[in-house]
C-alpha cells in the first residue's frame, strides 16, 4: 500500500511538472508575438535611446528583461492612429514577469549601450527568443 501511495505522488508530481512546462513557453512565445507587434508601431525616429541589453549570460537573464521592462515605458507610438493597440502591447509588457531571477548582476541598466526603439524591441525580442530555447 505504502509504494502505491508513494507511486501515484511521484505520477502526480511529474504530470504537473511536464504541464507547467508547456504553459511557460506558450507565456513566452505570446510575449515574442507581441514584442513583434510592438516593433511596426514604435516611433523610431526623433526619440529617446534606449539602454539595451544584449548577449547577457545566463544568469544574468532577469536583470535584462527588467532592464527591458523599464525602457519600454519610455517608447512612444508611431502615430495616433496605433495609439490604443500601442498602449494595450505596453500594457503586456509591463505585466510580464520572469520566473527565474537567478543571481543578481552587478551591470546596471545604465551600463548597456543605448540604441533606437526598433533596435530595442529586436534585442527584447532575441533575449525573449533564447528564454525559450
Amino acid at each position: 500500500m505504502e509504494r502505491m501511495i508513494i507511486f501515484c505522488m511521484l505520477f502526480f508530481c511529474s504530470s504537473t511538472a511536464l504541464t507547467a512546462a508547456p504553459h511557460k513557453i506558450a507565456k513566452y512565445k505570446q510575449l515574442f508575438k507581441t514584442i513583434k507587434l510592438l516593433e511596426t508601431t514604435v516611433k523610431d525616429k526623433d526619440v529617446e535611446l534606449l539602454h539595451t541589453p544584449e548577449n547577457p549570460v545566463d544568469g544574468c537573464l532577469f536583470t535584462a528583461v527588467t532592464c527591458f521592462q523599464k525602457g519600454t515605458l519610455k517608447l512612444q507610438p508611431e502615430n495616433s492612429q496605433v495609439n490604443s493597440t500601442f498602449t494595450q502591447t505596453i500594457k503586456v509588457l509591463k505585466r510580464f514577469t520572469f520566473s527565474n531571477p537567478g543571481k543578481q548582476c552587478e551591470s546596471s541598466c545604465e551600463s548597456y549601450e543605448k540604441k533606437t526603439p526598433k533596435e530595442f524591441l529586436k534585442s527584447f525580442a532575441k533575449l525573449i527568443k533564447q528564454v525559450i530555447r
